[in-house]
Protein backbone atom coordinates (compact mmCIF):
# COMPACT_ATOMS: atom_id res chain seq x y z
CA UNK A 1 0.00 0.00 0.00
CA UNK A 2 1.29 3.45 -0.93
CA UNK A 3 0.06 6.71 0.58
CA UNK A 4 1.03 10.36 0.20
CA UNK A 5 1.44 12.22 3.50
CA UNK A 6 1.20 15.95 2.92
CA UNK A 7 2.82 18.68 5.01
CA UNK A 8 3.36 22.42 4.95
CA UNK A 9 6.86 23.23 3.55
CA UNK A 10 9.69 23.71 4.25
CA UNK A 11 10.96 20.28 5.24
CA UNK A 12 14.65 19.40 5.71
CA UNK A 13 14.51 15.71 4.80
CA UNK A 14 18.30 15.41 4.84
CA UNK A 15 18.42 16.50 8.48
CA UNK A 16 15.60 14.15 9.47
CA UNK A 17 17.22 11.25 7.63
CA UNK A 18 20.61 12.02 9.15
CA UNK A 19 19.15 11.92 12.65
CA UNK A 20 17.43 8.59 12.02
CA UNK A 21 20.40 7.08 10.20
CA UNK A 22 22.74 7.81 13.10
CA UNK A 23 20.36 5.96 15.43
CA UNK A 24 19.17 3.12 13.19
CA UNK A 25 18.97 -0.19 15.08
CA UNK A 26 20.18 -3.24 13.16
CA UNK A 27 17.35 -5.59 12.26
CA UNK A 28 14.70 -2.97 12.99
CA UNK A 29 15.61 0.09 10.90
CA UNK A 30 17.47 0.83 7.67
CA UNK A 31 18.39 4.00 5.80
CA UNK A 32 19.32 3.34 2.17
CA UNK A 33 19.43 5.77 -0.77
CA UNK A 34 17.39 8.43 0.98
CA UNK A 35 14.69 6.00 2.16
CA UNK A 36 13.96 5.21 5.81
CA UNK A 37 12.44 1.80 6.55
CA UNK A 38 11.50 0.13 9.80
CA UNK A 39 9.56 -2.73 11.33
CA UNK A 40 6.44 -1.96 13.35
CA UNK A 41 4.08 -3.75 15.68
CA UNK A 42 0.54 -2.65 16.53
CA UNK A 43 -2.19 -4.50 18.41
CA UNK A 44 -0.34 -7.79 18.12
CA UNK A 45 0.21 -7.51 14.37
CA UNK A 46 3.66 -7.02 12.84
CA UNK A 47 4.64 -5.28 9.64
CA UNK A 48 6.90 -2.59 8.20
CA UNK A 49 6.94 0.70 6.36
CA UNK A 50 9.31 2.77 4.28
CA UNK A 51 9.13 6.50 3.66
CA UNK A 52 10.80 8.95 1.29
CA UNK A 53 10.19 12.34 -0.32
CA UNK A 54 7.56 12.36 -3.04
CA UNK A 55 6.75 15.96 -3.94
CA UNK A 56 7.61 19.41 -2.62
CA UNK A 57 4.91 19.04 0.03
CA UNK A 58 4.47 15.31 0.62
CA UNK A 59 6.27 12.14 1.68
CA UNK A 60 5.49 8.75 0.16
CA UNK A 61 4.67 6.01 2.68
CA UNK A 62 4.90 2.37 1.57
CA UNK A 63 3.19 0.10 4.08
CA UNK A 64 3.26 -3.66 4.59
CA UNK A 65 0.68 -4.47 7.25
CA UNK A 66 -1.94 -7.21 7.29
CA UNK A 67 -4.55 -5.33 9.34
CA UNK A 68 -6.06 -2.72 7.02
CA UNK A 69 -8.20 -1.36 9.87
CA UNK A 70 -4.99 -0.19 11.58
CA UNK A 71 -3.93 2.06 8.69
CA UNK A 72 -5.42 5.30 10.14
CA UNK A 73 -3.52 4.82 13.42
CA UNK A 74 -0.34 3.92 11.57
CA UNK A 75 -0.62 7.08 9.47
CA UNK A 76 -1.23 9.16 12.60
CA UNK A 77 1.86 7.69 14.25
CA UNK A 78 3.99 8.24 11.17
CA UNK A 79 2.83 11.84 10.89
CA UNK A 80 3.87 12.41 14.51
CA UNK A 81 7.15 10.59 13.98
CA UNK A 82 8.09 12.83 11.06
CA UNK A 83 6.51 15.97 12.55
CA UNK A 84 4.33 16.51 9.49
CA UNK A 85 1.66 18.62 11.18
CA UNK A 86 3.95 21.33 12.53
CA UNK A 87 3.34 24.91 11.43
CA UNK A 88 7.07 25.42 11.05
CA UNK A 89 6.80 28.94 9.63
CA UNK A 90 4.90 30.09 12.70
CA UNK A 91 7.30 28.32 15.09
CA UNK A 92 10.37 29.76 13.44
CA UNK A 93 8.85 33.21 13.22
CA UNK A 94 8.51 33.25 17.00
CA UNK A 95 11.95 31.74 17.65
CA UNK A 96 13.57 34.26 15.31
CA UNK A 97 13.03 37.05 17.83
CA UNK A 98 16.35 35.72 19.18
CA UNK A 99 19.06 36.83 16.71
CA UNK A 100 21.00 33.59 17.23
CA UNK A 101 17.96 31.47 16.41
CA UNK A 102 17.14 33.72 13.45
CA UNK A 103 20.59 33.09 11.95
CA UNK A 104 20.52 29.34 12.50
CA UNK A 105 16.98 28.97 11.15
CA UNK A 106 17.87 30.98 8.05
CA UNK A 107 20.70 28.51 7.41
CA UNK A 108 18.44 25.43 7.84
CA UNK A 109 14.80 26.56 7.52
CA UNK A 110 13.14 23.13 7.37
CA UNK A 111 14.25 21.51 10.60
CA UNK A 112 11.61 19.33 12.28
CA UNK A 113 11.64 17.55 15.64
CA UNK A 114 12.04 13.80 15.00
CA UNK A 115 9.39 11.81 16.82
CA UNK A 116 9.12 8.11 17.62
CA UNK A 117 7.04 5.22 16.40
CA UNK A 118 6.38 3.88 19.90
CA UNK A 119 6.70 5.28 23.41
CA UNK A 120 8.12 2.17 25.06
CA UNK A 121 10.75 1.82 22.36
CA UNK A 122 11.82 5.44 22.72
CA UNK A 123 11.91 5.25 26.52
CA UNK A 124 14.03 2.08 26.42
CA UNK A 125 16.39 3.64 23.91
CA UNK A 126 16.64 6.83 25.97
CA UNK A 127 17.53 4.89 29.11
CA UNK A 128 20.07 2.81 27.17
CA UNK A 129 21.67 6.07 26.08
CA UNK A 130 22.20 7.41 29.59
CA UNK A 131 25.88 8.28 30.09
CA UNK A 132 27.11 6.38 27.01
CA UNK A 133 27.63 7.35 23.37
CA UNK A 134 24.93 7.13 20.71
CA UNK A 135 26.89 4.37 18.97
CA UNK A 136 27.15 2.30 22.16
CA UNK A 137 23.45 2.80 22.91
CA UNK A 138 22.43 1.71 19.42
CA UNK A 139 24.59 -1.39 19.74
CA UNK A 140 22.82 -2.30 22.99
CA UNK A 141 19.44 -1.64 21.42
CA UNK A 142 20.32 -3.99 18.58
CA UNK A 143 21.22 -6.74 21.05
CA UNK A 144 17.92 -6.19 22.88
CA UNK A 145 15.89 -6.36 19.66
CA UNK A 146 17.75 -9.43 18.43
CA UNK A 147 17.26 -11.32 21.70
CA UNK A 148 13.78 -10.26 22.76
CA UNK A 149 12.14 -8.89 19.60
CA UNK A 150 9.52 -10.66 17.51
CA UNK A 151 10.96 -12.19 14.29
CA UNK A 152 9.54 -10.57 11.17
CA UNK A 153 9.15 -11.74 7.59
CA UNK A 154 8.71 -8.90 5.09
CA UNK A 155 9.93 -7.84 1.67
CA UNK A 156 11.93 -4.84 2.93
CA UNK A 157 15.62 -5.82 3.14
CA UNK A 158 17.35 -5.67 6.50
CA UNK A 159 14.20 -5.77 8.65
CA UNK A 160 14.23 -8.97 10.67
CA UNK A 161 12.69 -8.18 14.06
CA UNK A 162 10.03 -5.99 15.69
CA UNK A 163 10.80 -4.17 18.94
CA UNK A 164 9.76 -6.33 21.94
CA UNK A 165 6.50 -5.75 23.80
CA UNK A 166 6.26 -4.58 27.41
CA UNK A 167 5.15 -7.98 28.70
CA UNK A 168 8.37 -9.49 27.31
CA UNK A 169 10.70 -6.84 28.74
CA UNK A 170 9.11 -6.42 32.18
CA UNK A 171 10.24 -9.81 33.58
CA UNK A 172 13.55 -9.96 31.67
CA UNK A 173 17.00 -9.59 33.22
CA UNK A 174 18.15 -6.98 30.73
CA UNK A 175 21.47 -6.39 32.50
CA UNK A 176 22.58 -9.62 30.82
CA UNK A 177 22.85 -7.63 27.59
CA UNK A 178 25.89 -5.83 29.04
CA UNK A 179 24.85 -2.88 31.18
CA UNK A 180 24.77 -1.96 34.89
CA UNK A 181 22.16 -3.90 36.86
CA UNK A 182 20.52 -0.67 37.96
CA UNK A 183 19.94 0.31 34.33
CA UNK A 184 18.54 -3.12 33.55
CA UNK A 185 16.09 -2.70 36.43
CA UNK A 186 15.08 0.72 35.11
CA UNK A 187 14.34 -0.75 31.68
CA UNK A 188 12.21 -3.53 33.13
CA UNK A 189 10.52 -1.01 35.42
CA UNK A 190 9.56 1.20 32.49
CA UNK A 191 8.00 -1.80 30.73
CA UNK A 192 6.12 -2.75 33.90
CA UNK A 193 4.88 0.84 34.31
CA UNK A 194 3.43 0.71 30.80
CA UNK A 195 1.63 -2.54 31.60
CA UNK A 196 0.10 -0.84 34.64
CA UNK A 197 -0.72 2.38 32.77
CA UNK A 198 -1.23 1.72 29.03
CA UNK A 199 -1.58 5.49 28.47
CA UNK A 200 1.84 6.26 29.97
CA UNK A 201 3.32 7.45 26.67
CA UNK A 202 0.14 8.84 25.13
CA UNK A 203 0.79 12.18 23.38
CA UNK A 204 -1.11 15.18 24.68
CA UNK A 205 -1.90 13.70 28.09
CA UNK A 206 -1.56 16.12 31.00
CA UNK A 207 1.36 15.86 33.46
CA UNK A 208 3.25 13.51 31.17
CA UNK A 209 6.69 14.59 32.40
CA UNK A 210 5.64 14.24 36.04
CA UNK A 211 4.54 10.65 35.42
CA UNK A 212 7.85 9.87 33.78
CA UNK A 213 9.87 11.43 36.60
CA UNK A 214 8.04 9.22 39.09
CA UNK A 215 9.59 6.13 37.47
CA UNK A 216 12.73 4.65 39.01
CA UNK A 217 15.86 5.69 37.10
CA UNK A 218 14.15 8.36 34.98
CA UNK A 219 15.72 11.77 35.54
CA UNK A 220 14.94 15.14 34.06
CA UNK A 221 16.99 14.66 30.87
CA UNK A 222 15.31 11.36 30.02
CA UNK A 223 11.83 12.64 30.88
CA UNK A 224 12.24 15.79 28.79
CA UNK A 225 13.69 13.81 25.87
CA UNK A 226 10.73 11.41 25.91
CA UNK A 227 8.32 14.33 26.25
CA UNK A 228 9.84 15.99 23.20
CA UNK A 229 10.00 13.01 20.87
CA UNK A 230 7.06 10.85 22.02
CA UNK A 231 4.64 12.99 24.02
CA UNK A 232 5.20 15.69 21.37
CA UNK A 233 5.42 18.52 23.87
CA UNK A 234 6.90 21.37 21.81
CA UNK A 235 8.25 23.18 24.87
CA UNK A 236 10.06 20.14 26.34
CA UNK A 237 13.72 21.00 26.84
CA UNK A 238 16.48 18.72 28.22
CA UNK A 239 18.56 21.61 29.53
CA UNK A 240 21.23 19.34 30.99
CA UNK A 241 21.97 17.78 27.60
CA UNK A 242 25.70 17.97 26.88
CA UNK A 243 25.05 18.40 23.17
CA UNK A 244 22.84 21.45 23.74
CA UNK A 245 25.34 23.00 26.16
CA UNK A 246 28.24 22.39 23.75
CA UNK A 247 26.26 23.76 20.81
CA UNK A 248 25.44 27.02 22.56
CA UNK A 249 29.02 27.30 23.85
CA UNK A 250 30.39 26.87 20.33
CA UNK A 251 28.00 29.47 18.96
CA UNK A 252 28.69 31.94 21.75
CA UNK A 253 32.42 31.30 21.75
CA UNK A 254 32.57 30.78 25.50
CA UNK A 255 31.82 28.22 28.19
CA UNK A 256 28.12 27.82 29.01
CA UNK A 257 26.51 26.14 32.01
CA UNK A 258 23.25 24.18 32.06
CA UNK A 259 21.72 26.95 34.15
CA UNK A 260 22.72 29.58 31.59
CA UNK A 261 21.27 27.49 28.80
CA UNK A 262 17.98 27.11 30.67
CA UNK A 263 17.83 30.87 31.29
CA UNK A 264 18.54 31.61 27.63
CA UNK A 265 15.83 29.17 26.60
CA UNK A 266 13.13 31.21 28.36
CA UNK A 267 13.05 33.42 25.27
CA UNK A 268 12.27 30.37 23.15
CA UNK A 269 9.04 29.39 24.91
CA UNK A 270 6.67 27.81 23.99
CA UNK A 271 8.85 26.21 21.29
CA UNK A 272 11.99 25.25 23.21
CA UNK A 273 11.91 21.76 21.68
CA UNK A 274 12.31 23.21 18.19
CA UNK A 275 15.09 25.47 19.45
CA UNK A 276 16.80 22.37 20.84
CA UNK A 277 16.64 20.71 17.42
CA UNK A 278 18.16 23.80 15.83
CA UNK A 279 21.02 23.73 18.35
CA UNK A 280 21.64 19.99 17.98
CA UNK A 281 21.80 20.39 14.21
CA UNK A 282 24.23 23.30 14.46
CA UNK A 283 26.55 21.08 16.50
CA UNK A 284 26.48 18.31 13.90
CA UNK A 285 27.37 20.79 11.20
CA UNK A 286 30.42 21.94 13.13
CA UNK A 287 31.79 18.40 13.63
Amino acid sequence: MRLLLEYQPPYDWAAMLGFLSARAVTGMETVVDGVYSRSIGLNGVQGAFSIKPATADALELTLEFADIAAVPEIVERVRRMFDLDADLLMVHRQLSSDPLMARLIAERPGLRVPGAWDGLELAIRAVLGQQISVVAAIRLAGKLVGQYGQPLACSMPGLTHVFPEADVLAPADLAMLGMPKSRGRTLSGVAQALLEDPRLFEPGREKGVARLLALHGIGDWTAQYIALRQLREPDAFPSGDVGLINALAALEGRAVTARELLARAEAWRPWRGYAAQVLWTSLSRSD
